[in-house]
């Protein structure tokens, strides 16, 4: 039976190599465990194994496993690799959770909206902080899914100029539920245009630094067209029977 240990040692070998099929470095590329639905003691376990990034999809479920965690951190805390972690929020964020969001998480993956971006400057404001968030942009054009249309995503990016509060610091998409990786490979791709795009109009306040796409069913496709932020759940908490 294969352990979380064991899955996010391949998990990360994995990276490794398909960010050197891309000539990049396995350090350039932060793997955010995504413990939605997983209990305290199975986000210990991949914490105590070396993650540093956790993402949830729910402010309210964060709620319930922030204090624990970050007391099993402190716990911790004599080994300099785990003295922190940085919680991601990657899922869907209500303008109601928004004060709550901007006190726990280090970074907003789903700001889908210029009311919602508005919202959470308004809150930082509030606390004298800024709040790092990324855009998120539909390039699958799915109706299900959630973001920004990739040709508003300049307009967009000018309209959000008065809200420095929320800091851009880059863009995030889904792929679609898919069997096969490589059919993402466009909107990964098209993801890494924009964002080239955005860089070159030198938005004030605007920083590139992050691109987050990638799944446990597609994650290897994303490194290779430039992410440098993926979102893995199912492949390290998923427990196989050999």
């Amino acid at each position: 039976m294969n352990s979380i240990v064991d899955n996010l040692a391949r998990i990360n070998e994995r990276i490794a190599s398909a960010a050197e099929r891309s000539k990049r470095t396995r350090d350039s590329i932060t793997l955010v465990a995504v413990t939605k639905g997983r209990a305290v003691t199975e986000i210990q376990t991949v914490l105590a194994a070396g993650a540093t990034d956790i993402g949830e999809n729910r402010v309210q479920e964060a709620q319930q496993k922030y204090t624990p965690v970050n007391a099993f951190l402190d716990t911790i805390a004599a080994d300099a690799d785990h003295n922190a972690c940085r919680w991601h929020l990657i899922g869907h964020l209500q303008r109601n959770k928004v004060k709550t969001a901007v006190e726990m998480f280090s970074l907003i993956h789903s700001v889908d909206s210029l009311r919602l971006l508005a919202e959470i400057a308004r809150r930082s404001e509030q606390r004298s902080q800024r709040t790092d968030v990324l855009i998120q942009v539909n390039t699958t054009r799915e109706a299900s899914k959630y973001g920004v249309a990739a040709e508003d995503v300049l307009q967009f990016m000018e309209d959000a100029q008065v809200y420095p509060a929320a800091h851009i610091v880059g863009l995030m998409t889904m792929g679609q539920l898919t069997p096969s990786p490589d059919a993402n490979r466009p909107a990964f791709a098209l993801l890494r245009s924009l964002a080239e795009k955005i860089e070159a109009q030198k938005f004030p306040g605007v920083t590139l630094k992050y691109l987050s796409m990638g799944m446990t069913n597609d994650f290897e496709v994303a490194v290779q067209e430039g992410a440098n932020l993926v979102r893995i759940g199912r492949a390290i908490f998923e427990v196989s029977k050999e």
